[in-house]
């Protein structure tokens, strides 16, 4: 008989659901278009659960844990409206149509990005370029365009789940873009697993948007591929955040006078535990980077609440 600890992991479905969901379009021009997904409003916990805190350790140690990952704590009930949240992150071939409108605030570049293709997320662009293109594309549709806030975007991500990742326990190569393999980093290991998980592919690069399965409310790519932009400025951890759903602001900058802004979602360049549903970043509302894009959020049209 062969011992069990021989045995190599293996990949398999446990099961497939189908789900029905509401959307809008917007025509960007002749070609390109925007699907928003309708997020029905809901009450949620935000942040991270005990039992990915016991599993964070594992992965990380303590004194590691305490560094990275206690700004998800504590977790706290939250009521979020109903809204609408882009079905995709923005890509290139949107970017560079919405780029074409007149100027609100400030110029764009229409190809800013370091992964060419028109299907690919747009990258390299700045909290501060992407709530242009926001303006742009309220002022010509006559709709309110903006960032999630933070809570809206984990209430979408999660939807309904309470799970790490909306897939479950674990995450592999097949259901996000992500590093899925282990690193030695000046002597120290960075797991390219979660949990259960077993190893995969590291791909270095975006992927085409919605090449991955969706979540229960519709949404591609919410896990890996690029960090996503949110409205909120950076808090370090969750005392005293909005239980409705808002967007949450500092209302100063620092004596540096940069504003930090959140990113969520985790990247192509990223380890599965930066790629959970509860997992937050940061970075200057000015900088950019390959591995940072966004999704729109709106305020849902009367038309779509009504049907």
């Amino acid at each position: 008989m062969s011992n069990a600890s021989t045995i190599p992991p293996r990949r398999f479905v446990i099961s497939h659901k189908t789900y029905q969901g509401q959307y809008f379009t917007e025509q960007l021009n002749e070609t390109t278009s925007l699907d928003l997904m309708l997020i029905p409003g809901g009450t949620f916990w935000m942040g991270q659960t005990e039992s990915e805190r016991e599993e964070l350790i594992k992965l990380m140690g303590e004194e590691d844990y305490q560094k990275y990952c206690i700004s998800e704590l504590p977790i706290n009930k939250v009521t979020v409206p109903t809204f609408a949240l882009g079905k995709y992150p923005i890509t290139q071939a949107q970017w560079r149509a919405v780029a074409a409108y007149p100027v609100a605030e400030r110029e764009l570049k229409p190809n800013p990005s370091h992964f060419s293709g028109d299907n690919r997320p747009v990258e390299q662009v700045s909290w501060d370029d992407a709530t242009e293109f926001c303006l742009r594309l309220g002022a010509k549709t006559g709709r309110t365009y903006r960032f999630p806030s933070e809570a809206e975007w984990e209430y979408a991500c999660r939807a309904g789940t309470t799970t790490p990742f909306h897939y479950g326990e674990t995450l592999s190569d097949d259901l996000a873009n992500y590093c899925a393999q282990n690193t030695w980093i000046e002597g120290k290991l960075y797991k390219g697993t979660y949990g259960r998980g077993i190893q995969g592919k590291y791909r270095q690069e975006t992927t085409e948007v919605g090449l991955f399965p969706p979540n229960p409310f519709g949404l591609y790519d919410m896990h890996g591929n690029v960090w996503e932009w949110c409205a909120d400025d950076w808090h370090g951890d969750y005392t005293g955040a909005p239980r409705d759903g808002s967007v949450w602001l500092k209302n100063a900058k620092n004596n540096q006078n940069i504003v930090y802004k959140l990113l969520r979602g985790g990247a192509w360049y990223n380890y599965p535990r930066l790629c959970r549903s509860a997992s937050r970043e940061y970075g200057p509302s000015d900088s950019f980077a390959i591995t940072v894009g966004f999704r729109v959020c709106c305020v849902v049209p009367i038309a779509l609440l009504g049907s």
